[in-house]
């Protein structure tokens, strides 16, 4: 309950935020030399929250379903999308770690790379997959790929942290059963990582929700919550509120991936609870 209302509270702080700016600046913004340093702040740029909010209750199109619903069912899409990316990229990841682990000279030779892979751009990348898996996948599970590619870095890098925290005199305990490597790792390395596997887990869905958004913008995949962000983007003129509301929809799947999986690493601390 304290956690839940302090996120209340974050919201509201921000929202608040959000209208002070709006009221005290000027509608052009501010302008320091003249080059625009803030934002600016008239309803063409900066409508008002309860705008958004009324936006949704009304149809997308004239005679069709509200924005909300049509909003729901992208980001149901989306998310089929995200979590097939992010069980390819936990896999991944998870194997990579194990590899890096279990040897020191894997850990010098790819660790580099794992960190190297996530400095290219991804508005350069996701075309690039597309057009090398877009004649032997279908479009969404290319997005997948793009979700997958930034989902197994914090995975693979949290994991192998974990696996390597057990102190030398537990593994030396192991050693003294005459456990072998597998049962080391199954009944040693891998509980004690969980601290530091969760943590990962979440970043990881962070970074494949904003991998499947990015991917579906690139490739044009339609059905998604990214094709109405670029859809909505181009009724900014007229209809501000629109393009809100679909961010506000990615921002909502963002949270309800991290609420999933804040759920399962609950429930699974209550499973290895005595």
């Amino acid at each position: 309950m304290r956690r839940a209302f302090g996120s209340l509270a974050l919201v509201a702080l921000a929202a608040g935020a959000w209208e002070a700016y709006k009221a005290l600046a000027p509608d052009d913004g501010v302008s320091v030399m003249g080059v625009r340093v803030m934002p600016r702040a008239d309803d063409q740029a900066m409508p008002h929250l309860w705008t958004v909010l009324a936006r949704l209750g009304e149809p997308e199109l004239r005679g069709g379903a509200p924005i909300w619903e049509v909003l729901l069912s992208a980001c149901l899409t989306t998310l089929g999308i995200v979590a097939v990316g992010l069980v390819v990229g936990v896999v991944v990841g998870g194997l990579l770690a194990v590899l890096m682990q279990r040897s020191g000279f894997a850990e010098r030779g790819l660790l580099p790379y794992v960190v190297l892979s996530q400095t290219v751009p991804l508005v350069a990348l996701a075309p690039a997959i597309a057009g090398w898996g877009g004649a032997i996948m279908p479009q969404w599970a290319t997005v997948s790929v793009i979700a997958a590619y930034l989902a197994f870095f914090p995975v693979a890098v949290g994991l192998l942290r974990g696996l390597q925290s057990p102190p030398p005199e537990a593994v030396e305990l192991m050693d003294a059963y005459s456990a072998g490597w597998w049962a080391t790792l199954v009944k040693l390395r891998l509980p004690a990582s969980l601290p530091f596997l969760f943590p990962a887990l979440k970043l990881a869905g962070a970074a494949a929700v904003v991998g499947a958004v990015v991917g579906e913008i690139s490739t044009g995949t339609r059905g998604g919550i990214g094709r109405l962000v670029i859809e909505y983007s181009r009724e900014a003129t007229t209809d501000p509120a629109k393009v809100y509301t679909a961010m506000l929809g990615a921002a909502l799947l963002g949270l309800a991936v991290t609420g999933l999986l804040t759920l399962g690493q609950r429930l699974a601390a209550r499973g290895v609870t005595p």
